[in-house]
């Protein structure tokens, strides 16, 4: 990658390979960053402008839509600079127009040809001139709000349906916050240390947790010599829940990137816990976390699909098992903007499919009186007490034991349910059921 690349035309790399080649921005952006020889301030305009723009990219292109007249018959780098130029001029106010548009108009004349410059001037000249339609003009209620917070229009109509008209807009509008950098303190006792060292505050919902505004934590000194970790505090409540004595053999049927699995060996003495996932280099990456944190020992990897558990392992391999179920991720949107446009309203009943059997296949290997707790990234009941429903329904040696936590309006049918918008975390949803005696 050249060092000459600007910051503007990096994110038009980055988003073109998101948008066209269906790449994970997250990934994306991590590899392209990690190349770059941009400074600290380049990079974080970088962040901004592709996940900016992929966050607001629906109401980006509801508003280009009165400005352009055939969208199919621009060149991709045209479209991709139009939606980023016109994300700064409307979001970012330490951008002025005229640099921003100066910038966009540079940038296509060197990817295209100067015909491409002057057409892109033209555009957002005109916007700049004539100004935007408000998107209350949409007489339809879901497309209304579908353009108003940038999301599908049959996510917004899951919303609704679930939670009703009043949280469910309060559900969009928090996932078009700005996502918080969160922290798990690796020794409790540390803390208050780690708090003023960090210049953080403490997560409301999660003992262990500590949050900032932003920050890029990896760099920081307390996180190479593993006293920190990065984990969402949602994420966070997962682990305590196995009520953890320090001896047991426990399971985390799906574990990448390990944040869980590495909670859950910080609890333990001589126990130890076996760690699954689908691919080599996410296990590398848990082993990587492990190490970090001085863990190694208590957590061994090992490539699996969790719905072949039951063939690999015997009865009673297990005292706990941990089930973070392969999910729609729709809790995450805040922080993987690119989530919206990857998934569909059937891929919902398709996971719950994959989650239920992989609970089938896990079972059988939990000692008796032994605990699962299933998690997720998502808020919806057919991934989450859908699927408790139906396990217990099929396998009455079950029975569902009820979660508690000092913030009661996180508590639903004797689960954790965190919507997005009750404490700016990630969506996050945990259950837990026990094998009888």
């Amino acid at each position: 990658m050249s060092k000459q690349i600007s910051a503007r035309s990096l994110s038009l790399d980055i988003l073109q390979s998101v948008l066209e080649n269906e790449a994970y921005a997250n990934l994306a952006l991590h590899k392209a960053l990690q190349k770059s020889s941009l400074s600290q301030a380049d990079n974080s305009l970088v962040t901004e402008l592709v996940y900016g723009t992929l966050t607001r990219k629906i109401t980006l292109e509801w508003y280009l839509s009165f400005f352009i007249e055939d969208r199919d018959q621009l060149d991709s780098p045209i479209y991709s600079t139009l939606l980023m130029t016109l994300y700064q001029m409307i979001y970012l106010d330490k951008i002025p127009n005229r640099a921003a548009i100066h910038q966009a108009v540079e940038l296509v004349k060197k990817r295209l040809h100067p015909a491409a410059g002057g057409y892109v001037n033209a555009i957002l000249r005109r916007i700049e001139k004539e100004g935007l339609p408000n998107p209350d003009i949409i007489k339809r209620l879901n497309k209304r709000l579908s353009v108003r917070y940038s999301l599908p229009v049959w996510l917004v109509r899951s919303l609704i349906d679930e939670y009703g008209l009043e949280r469910g807009e309060a559900i969009m509008q928090s996932l078009l916050w700005k996502n918080r950098a969160s922290l798990r303190v690796q020794d409790p006792s540390e803390k208050e240390d780690l708090k003023e060292l960090l210049s953080a505050k403490d997560s409301v919902i999660s003992p262990v947790g500590l949050v900032k505004e932003s920050g890029q934590f990896a760099a920081t000194q307390a996180f190479r010599e593993g006293r920190v970790t990065i984990q969402d505090e949602s994420s966070q409540l997962v682990a305590p829940t196995l009520g953890i004595e320090g001896w047991e053999r426990i399971l985390d049927a799906c574990s990448a990137p390990g944040g869980k699995t590495t909670h859950i060996a910080s609890y333990l003495e001589s126990g130890q816990v076996i760690a699954l996932d689908l691919y080599d280099h996410k296990l590398a990456l848990i082993q990587e976390n492990a190490e970090r944190l001085g863990l190694s020992e208590r957590i061994q990897t090992k490539r699996l699909d969790a719905r072949e558990v039951h063939k690999v392992f015997p009865k009673d391999s297990f005292d706990k098992i941990l089930v973070d179920a392969p999910c729609s991720g729709i809790g995450l949107l805040r922080r993987k903007p690119d989530i919206r446009y990857r998934k569909s309203r059937e891929d919902l009943e398709s996971l719950q499919e994959i989650q239920l059997q992989i609970l089938d296949s896990v079972c059988q290997t939990l000692a008796e009186g032994g605990i699962i707790t299933y998690s997720t990234c998502t808020i919806f009941l057919k991934e989450n007490q859908q699927v408790i429903q139906k396990f217990l329904e099929g396998h009455p040696d079950f029975e569902q034991v009820s979660l508690v936590h000092p913030k009661t309006e996180m508590m639903v049918d004797g689960c954790l349910l965190i919507t997005p918008e009750l404490f700016g975390t990630d969506g996050f949803f945990i259950s837990q059921l026990r094998k009888k005696s």
